[in-house]
C-alpha cells in the first residue's frame, strides 16, 4: 500500500515549502510524490491535470493520496465530488493533513448502497461553500485595496512589458521612423506594449501608426445557470468577476440563466474560463450548458465577408 503525495502551486512565483512542512510533520513513510508544473491553475479540473492523472494511473487499491490542504487539489464542490467518486471507484483513500477537512474521512461510504455518506457530502458541500465565501471576500478586499491605492495615485496592474532599460531604445527607434510592428519583433513584445511605450510620441508620428479599433459596445447574453455556477467557483479577474456579479438572474423552471451585459471580449474570456466543462470529467448537462453559451458567444465573433 503506497503513500501518494500530491503537490501544486498556482503560479511560478510560489513554492511548495509550506506544503512540504505540513506533509513532513505528518510523518508519511515511503512517499511517492507527484508535483504539478509551477503555475498549474486551480481552474483546471483535477482529473485533467497531468500529474494528478499520472497519480491515478499509478495508484492501486489500498493506496492513500496525501495532500497538505484541500485547495491544493480542488476549489469547488463539484470538483471534490468528482474526485471522491474516482477515488472510491479505484479503492484509493484520501488524507488531508491541514485545514477544515483534515479531521474527516472523505471517502466514507454507506456499507450497503456504497454511496458517499450523506453526512460526508453535507460537510463537503458546507465547507466548500465556506471556502468559496472566503475567496469571494478576499477578492472584494483586493478590489477595495486597489481602488484605495488608485485614489492615492498608486497604479496597480502588470509590470510594463517594455522595461525602463528598453524604453529609451524603443522611443529612439520610433522617432527614427521604425514601425511599431518592427519594434515589437526586435524587442520580442506585443505591438500594444510598443504603443504604450511611445504613447506620448504618437500624435506627432501618425504616418507609422496602425488605426486603433473602435471601443467595443456592451452586449447582453444569457449564460446557462450551470456555467454560471462553475464560474462562481473559479478564479476570475476583476472585470470578469464584476460582469458575473452584475448579471441578472432569470428563472427557467427549476433552473436559471444569468443575463450578463458586458463587452464581447469579456464574454469570450468567460467562455474560455469554463473550458473544463467541455471535458470528460464534466457531466452531460454541464457540457450541454457550455455548448449553449459557446453558440451564443460565437454570434459576437465577426465572420468576415
Amino acid at each position: 500500500m503506497a503513500n501518494l503525495v500530491y503537490k501544486r502551486v498556482s503560479t511560478d512565483q510560489q513554492s511548495t515549502a509550506r506544503q512540504n512542512l505540513v506533509l513532513d510533520d505528518a510523518g508519511i513513510e515511503d512517499q511517492v510524490a507527484f508535483e504539478e508544473d509551477p503555475g498549474t491553475s486551480s481552474r483546471l479540473h483535477p482529473l485533467q491535470r497531468p500529474k494528478f492523472s499520472e497519480l491515478l494511473t499509478y495508484a492501486r487499491p489500498g493506496d492513500t493520496v496525501h495532500i497538505s490542504e484541500m485547495f491544493r487539489l480542488v476549489r469547488s464542490t463539484g470538483h471534490i465530488l468528482d474526485v471522491l467518486d474516482v477515488l472510491h471507484r479505484d479503492q484509493v483513500a484520501l488524507r488531508i493533513h491541514d485545514g477544515a477537512f483534515s479531521a474527516m474521512d472523505l471517502t466514507a461510504r454507506h456499507p450497503r448502497t456504497k454511496e458517499l455518506l450523506s453526512t460526508v457530502k453535507f460537510m463537503v458541500q458546507t465547507l466548500a461553500a465556506a471556502g468559496e465565501l472566503q475567496r469571494d471576500l478576499q477578492r472584494e478586499l483586493t478590489y477595495d485595496g486597489l481602488r484605495t491605492a488608485e485614489a492615492k495615485g498608486n497604479k496597480g496592474g502588470r509590470r510594463p512589458a517594455v522595461t525602463a532599460a528598453k524604453a529609451a531604445a524603443v522611443r529612439a527607434g520610433y522617432l527614427g521612423g521604425r514601425s511599431i510592428a518592427g519594434l515589437a519583433r526586435d524587442h520580442h513584445v506585443s505591438r500594444g506594449a510598443i504603443r504604450t511605450a511611445v504613447a506620448d510620441l504618437m500624435p506627432e508620428h501618425t504616418d507609422d501608426r496602425e488605426e486603433t479599433p473602435a471601443p467595443e459596445i456592451a452586449v447582453t447574453l444569457d449564460m446557462p445557470g450551470k456555467v454560471a455556477d462553475f464560474l462562481r467557483a473559479t478564479e476570475l479577474d476583476v472585470v470578469e468577476r464584476g460582469a458575473l456579479d452584475d448579471g441578472v438572474t432569470v428563472r427557467r423552471g427549476q433552473g436559471y440563466t444569468l443575463r450578463i451585459t458586458t463587452v464581447p471580449a469579456v464574454h469570450r474570456q468567460l467562455l474560455d474560463r469554463c473550458q473544463p466543462l467541455d471535458g470528460t470529467a464534466a457531466v452531460p448537462a454541464q457540457r450541454k450548458a457550455r455548448r449553449e453559451y459557446e453558440n451564443r458567444v460565437s454570434t459576437l465573433t465577426p465572420t468576415g465577408p
